[in-house]
């Protein structure tokens, strides 16, 4: 019988997946589904969200699929701002446990 080696894996899937941009996408993916859930609840159409965060169309389509690869963290974030969201951004330093490294509480 073969024996299988498990590996531990992190906190962030996209790090054990060996995303090199995972931490970034972590982020982008943190921010998305906030501004998600908040046109969710405001009932807002994606061409209203165009319109309120100065995005286009197809880019709060893109959001709204979660795909972020082509929308930068600022951008996310203004469009929180735009949508009445305070965005705040804390440098400490990094525990040993923890390491360096991007986390975003939405």
């Amino acid at each position: 019988m073969e024996s299988k080696r498990s590996q531990k894996g992190t906190e962030n899937v996209l790090v054990d997946l060996g995303f090199e941009d995972a931490e970034e996408l972590t982020a982008k993916a943190s921010l998305a589904v906030k501004l998600n859930e908040l046109v969710e609840r405001r009932g807002l159409s994606q061409t209203e969200v165009a319109a309120i965060t100065g995005m286009t169309q197809p880019k709060v389509s893109q959001v709204r699929r979660y795909k972020l690869q082509n929308i930068s963290l600022e951008r996310l974030m203004q469009a929180l701002v735009s949508l009445d969201q305070r965005v705040e951004i804390i440098v400490r330093p990094a525990r040993r446990a923890h390491g360096a490294g991007i986390t975003v509480a939405a």
